[in-house]
């Protein structure tokens, strides 16, 4: 009886290893990238609520809000003629704060963007990247 036992366990114990081994054999392909959304996209997703198809800040959402929305299509213009990349971005990543933006009803984009992500900070990077081109593409001449 001892000895079927034995001889039962070395065969599991067998038949275990060579299943382990051909899992480790198998090539272990990275993942795709992850599919980050045009700047375009991702302002009519989470932007244009409130700023307007155009960036005007006359959005549908933006009658409810204690402090409208500025026209995003003039940031260059207050800015020296200059789109402020950097600016933008920190808005995007950080937050409006209180005196910048005007008012701290605008969400904070990066822990949310975050999140989508799974914490991957170089996506969320490009996301607002993309947010923050797409935005320069808008600007009044």
């Amino acid at each position: 009886m001892a000895i079927r036992r034995i001889i039962l366990l070395g065969g599991l114990v067998f038949v275990f290893s060579i299943d382990h081994a051909a899992a480790q054999a198998v090539p272990q392909y990275p993942l795709p990238p992850v599919a980050i959304p045009s700047g375009a996209t991702m302002y009519k997703q989470y932007c244009a609520a409130c700023h307007g198809a155009d960036g005007k800040g006359d959005g549908p959402a933006a009658v409810s809000l204690k402090v409208p929305p500025p026209d995003l299509s003039t940031l260059a213009k207050r800015h020296g003629g200059k789109f402020p990349d950097e600016y933008v971005s920190t808005i995007l990543l950080f937050g409006p704060g209180t005196t910048a933006h005007g008012s701290s009803s605008m969400p904070t984009w990066g822990p949310i963007f975050g999140a989508l992500d799974k914490l991957n900070a170089r996506v969320v990077h490009q996301r607002v990247q993309n947010l923050c081109d797409y935005l320069a593409t808008i600007q009044q001449r």
